[in-house]
């Protein structure tokens, strides 16, 4: 979907300071900002802001001598571009997840929330691995949010926590569970069986 989205936008910039500004409605932004959380170059953000200027998409403000900008929700096509990101918004588009499992000794990785458009979801992500490295995880992270567009929320525990937390019959964890949701990664052995028996009740 992404890919599609580029070639009708026209490039990978555009269609991620599009998605950005649209899940982010309220929030005003400074070149670096946007640059930053979207993985993409001063000068390219500045091409694009410019551009989406124009046909005021976005609206400029001054703040401390630097320029800031955000969505201009009274653009003609707000409702329309709104829609159609939510729906790109969603597995298997986001190339950065199989990277996940080169964190670390991953056993469960689920995902939720804003790849899959639930917004009941109360996280994006639930990681369950062991021997993880910090720094990688970052580094996915970091990636992730720039193709979605919007902060990923996860939780992320080892083997022993999540078992604990799966006798206990955690209530967040079985909210969760209970939704929809997609696999990345599930090597925790009878968790199907126990979702099944989760959505009979």
């Amino acid at each position: 979907m992404s890919e599609i989205l580029e070639t009708l936008f026209g490039s990978k910039a555009k269609t991620r300071i599009l998605r950005f500004f649209l899940l982010n409605p309220d929030v005003e932004y400074s070149i670096l900002d946007i640059a930053q959380k979207n993985m993409l170059t001063g000068p390219q953000v500045r091409k694009e802001l410019n551009a989406l200027k124009k046909i005021k998409f976005v609206t400029e403000k001054s703040r401390k001598n630097q320029r800031h900008f955000i969505l201009n929700k009274n653009f003609h096509f707000y409702p329309e571009l709104k829609g159609l990101i939510a729906k790109s918004n969603i597995y298997p588009q986001c190339r950065s997840l199989g990277k996940i499992k080169a964190v670390g000794d991953v056993k469960l990785a689920l995902i939720s929330g804003i790849f899959l458009n639930h917004q009941k979801s109360k996280v994006d992500m639930i990681l369950v691995i062991n021997n993880v490295s910090r720094g990688k995880l970052k580094n996915v992270m970091n990636n992730l949010e720039a193709e979605v567009g919007k902060e990923v929320s996860f939780v992320l525990m080892n083997s022993e926590e999540f078992k604990y937390r799966l006798d206990m019959l955690d209530r967040f964890l079985m909210e969760f569970l209970e939704g929809p949701y997609d696999e990345i990664v599930n090597k925790i052995p009878g968790l199907k069986r126990i979702v099944m028996g989760l959505k009979k009740y």
